[in-house]
């Protein structure tokens, strides 16, 4: 292995951890996704005062998931989020509300009314995270563009990469990414139930409500977690050989996770964490199922972000000409700058640090009917 290739490696290792961090940080969209519910207005109110607390992180660990991407994959970033921008503008647009309907949602002289930002915040939840997951399944079911390098050296339109008229919303129409996409709708509204379980302490009836949530959504997410893989599994893929070549592979992503075991490792103790925790919500009174299942949802996605990226996998195919599709090698930044920057993401455990730290001061009690008297700090 080049220092190239193991800066390419570990920069890689760090996307996949920020986009654990990401999905597991979407159960804030999906606690969103359940305040349409028959709820009486008390619960929805703590249900509303919990997630505020957390949104921000949210939105923060998606900026630095972007931003570790446009530093060490440019042309990743040009083509998905500058090419595909009408998907990444409506995944914005969701995360807009979030901040809109948590600042107003209470205010005096609201002319809307909570009702509506209420809607706009499950509209948000909803949209948000079925759009997300579509969009990560183009990293294994390809997207429909075009790079050709040699724009740069048309003065008139130095574009490298070109995509469909449609631009990203052509995903809409991939039933194996929109398979993602739900997937990760049901596995946020289980995580959001099992976090509620965790953080709020009121009436009993709330309690079970959100353990009866915790089931009711967590067997869709699982049906749906073992169809995707097995799609996932059973579909090829695309693999640069020696010479930069990029040729088709049956079976791709199992021969890559067979390949490398530590991460067909992961990937099985990851989902067997994500369902112990979704059990021990379910069939106990402990409620530390988040923590069993948060742990499991980030090995996994780890493991499935890493077989999408290792082994010369191209981890953006390109569905209208294979020789554009993105590897590790061919989309990223120059070895002075992967090398300058890893200097700069020494800081990450500074910053992850800081968050557990502040996670805890805001958890360090949990939530309770004290907290939505007039007194205290409402959303």
């Amino acid at each position: 292995m080049t220092e190239l290739q193991m800066y390419q490696s570990y920069w890689w290792l760090l996307i996949a951890v920020l986009g654990a961090a990401l999905v597991f940080m979407l159960f804030v969209l999906g606690g969103q996704s359940m305040l349409l519910s028959r709820l009486s207005e008390q619960h929805r109110q703590l249900m509303v005062n919990s997630l505020g607390r957390k949104w921000e992180l949210t939105f923060t660990t998606l900026v630095v998931f972007g931003g570790a991407f446009f530093a060490s994959f440019p042309l990743f970033y040009s083509t998905s989020f500058g090419g595909a921008y009408w998907l990444w503008m409506s995944i914005l647009f969701c995360f807009i509300f979030q901040a809109v309907c948590y600042e107003f949602r209470r205010k005096k002289g609201n002319l809307y009314g909570r009702r509506t930002y209420d809607f706009l915040l499950f509209l948000g939840g909803t949209l948000g995270c079925v759009l997300l997951g579509a969009a990560v399944g183009m990293m294994y079911f390809g997207g429909s563009f075009v790079i050709d390098r040699g724009n740069l050296a048309e003065g008139t339109m130095p574009v490298i990469s070109m995509w469909a008229p449609t631009h990203g919303i052509e995903v809409l129409g991939c039933w194996q990414c929109m398979l993602l996409g739900l997937t990760v709708f049901f596995l946020a509204r289980t995580l959001a139930a099992m976090y509620f379980v965790n953080n709020i302490r009121t009436d009993e009836a709330f309690d079970t409500r959100m353990r009866r949530a915790t089931w009711s959504n967590g067997v869709p997410f699982a049906v749906l977690f073992v169809a995707f893989t097995i799609v996932l599994l059973t579909s090829p893929g695309l693999r640069a050989d020696a010479a930069g070549r990029i040729q088709s592979e049956d079976y791709l992503y199992l021969h890559n996770l067979i390949e490398m075991w530590w991460w067909g490792a992961a990937f099985l103790i990851g989902v067997v964490l994500a369902l112990w925790g979704i059990g021990v919500t379910v069939f106990t009174d402990s409620r530390r199922g988040i923590w069993y299942s948060g742990i499991g949802t980030a090995l996994v996605i780890i493991a499935l972000l890493a077989v999408a990226g290792y082994a010369n996998t191209a981890y953006l195919p390109s569905l209208i000409d294979p020789q554009s599709s993105l590897t590790l090698a061919n989309s990223s930044s120059s070895l002075f700058t992967l090398k300058t920057m890893s200097i700069v993401s020494l800081l990450v455990p500074f910053v992850l640090a800081y968050i557990i730290y502040v996670w805890r001061k805001m958890n360090a009690s949990p939530l309770t009917d004290k907290d939505i008297d007039k007194h205290a700090h409402q959303y």
